[in-house]
C-alpha cells in the first residue's frame, strides 16, 4: 500500500473546557460528548475531539501528516466582531496547542472570520510565524459578502506576505431549495466553493496576490465542471465579464484543490482544469462526507494520478518560487 504524505484536510474540534466555560453560545456536554453552537448548531462526532483518533486513522492508512483545521460548524461566521474576535482567541491558540503536542505529524490551519477581514489580516499577522496555513468559509451567504469585496485587500496583503496557505471551505447557504435531501451540503456547498474560485479570478485577487496558496475544498466543488462557461462570457463579453483577467479556464490553474470528488471522472477533470500538480490529498476526516477509506476510495483513479495525489506535499513551495 502506498504511503500518503500529506492530508491538507482533516477536521479537528479543539476543547479546553476550563476556556470554554463563560464563552457565550457555546455549551460542552463531555458524557456525550457533544458541542452545541449558538443553540443550534451540535458537533457531535466523537472522533472530531480526539487528536489521538486521528493519529490512530492516519497509521492505519499509511498517512505521515495531516493539517487540521475546526470543523465548518465552528466558523460561526454570524458573529459580530467583537464576538469573533472572543471566538478566534480561543479556537486558534487552542488549536496551536495540538500542533505544538504532536508536531511531527500534525498542524493546525487557523481560523479566519469571513465576515471581518480587517480582523481576519490582524490574525494572520499574530499566527503565519506559526506555519502561514489558515482556513476561512468560502462564502457566507447570510451577509451577501462576497470575496472579491475591495474590504478584503488586507487579508489578501497579509495572506500574500506571509505566502500562505488558505483552506476555503464551504458553509451552509441561504437558499430554501436545498433544504430537502441535505442538498446544502451535497450540492449547494461545492457550488459556494466555485463561486469563491470565479469572484477571486474575475476580480483578479489571485493574480495581484500571487503568494497566497488557494485550497479549494471538494475537488474545487462544481469549478472545474463550469470552468468553460464563465472563459465563453469572457470572449464574448457578457456584461461585467470583461474584466481583463485571464479566461478562466487558464485562471483556474492558479488554484490548488483537495482530491475529495467521490468520482474518478470528476477527479480526472480537476487535475486537467486546476493541473495534475495542484491536486492534494484531502481526507475531511472524520466525517463520513470524505476519504474514510482513502485507499480503497482511490482505487480506481488512474494510476499515475493516483500516485501523485498521494505524493502531494504542497508545503514544498514554501522555499520555491509559486508557479501557479
Amino acid at each position: 500500500m502506498n504511503r500518503i504524505a500529506l492530508d491538507c484536510h482533516a477536521h479537528l474540534a479543539p476543547i479546553l473546557p476550563e476556556r470554554l466555560a463563560g464563552l457565550p453560545g457555546v455549551e460542552w456536554f463531555p458524557e456525550e460528548p457533544r458541542l452545541l453552537l449558538d443553540g443550534k448548531v451540535t458537533l457531535a462526532t466523537p472522533a472530531v475531539f480526539r487528536p489521538e483518533a486521528l493519529l490512530v486513522w492516519m497509521d492505519a492508512n499509511r498517512i505521515d501528516r495531516a493539517w487540521f483545521s475546526v470543523p465548518p460548524p465552528m466558523y460561526r461566521a454570524h458573529l459580530d466582531e467583537a464576538a469573533a474576535r472572543q471566538w478566534c482567541d480561543y479556537v486558534n491558540p487552542a488549536l496551536a496547542e495540538i500542533g505544538a503536542r504532536y508536531a511531527d505529524r500534525l498542524a493546525p490551519s487557523f481560523l479566519l472570520p469571513i465576515r471581518h477581514p480587517a480582523l481576519a489580516a490582524e490574525i494572520v499577522g499574530e499566527f503565519a510565524a506559526r506555519g502561514a496555513r489558515f482556513a476561512m468559509a468560502a462564502g457566507h451567504a447570510a451577509s451577501g459578502l462576497v470575496l472579491s469585496d475591495a474590504a478584503y485587500a488586507p487579508l489578501w496583503a497579509a495572506l500574500d506576505q506571509a505566502g500562505a496557505f488558505l483552506l476555503l471551505h464551504p458553509t451552509a447557504g441561504r437558499d430554501p431549495r436545498l433544504d430537502p435531501f441535505f442538498l446544502h451540503n451535497l450540492l449547494g456547498g461545492p457550488g459556494e466553493t466555485a463561486l469563491a474560485a470565479a469572484h477571486l479570478a474575475m476580480s483578479r485577487v489571485i493574480e495581484r496576490f500571487p503568494r497566497i496558496r488557494f485550497i479549494l475544498s471538494h475537488g474545487g466543488g462544481s469549478a472545474a465542471m463550469v470552468a468553460g462557461r464563465p472563459s465563453r462570457g469572457q470572449a464574448v463579453r457578457r456584461p461585467g465579464a470583461d474584466t481583463g483577467a485571464p479566461p478562466m479556464t487558464t485562471a483556474f490553474r492558479h488554484f490548488l484543490a483537495d482530491c475529495i470528488t467521490h468520482s474518478d471522472a470528476a477527479l480526472a477533470l480537476a487535475a486537467e482544469t486546476f493541473g495534475r500538480d495542484h491536486i492534494l490529498f484531502g481526507s475531511d476526516w472524520p466525517f463520513s462526507m470524505g476519504l474514510t477509506e482513502p485507499h480503497e476510495q482511490l482505487a480506481g483513479v488512474a494510476p499515475d494520478l493516483r500516485k501523485q495525489v498521494l505524493a502531494a506535499d504542497p508545503e514544498r513551495v514554501l522555499s520555491a518560487a509559486w508557479s501557479p
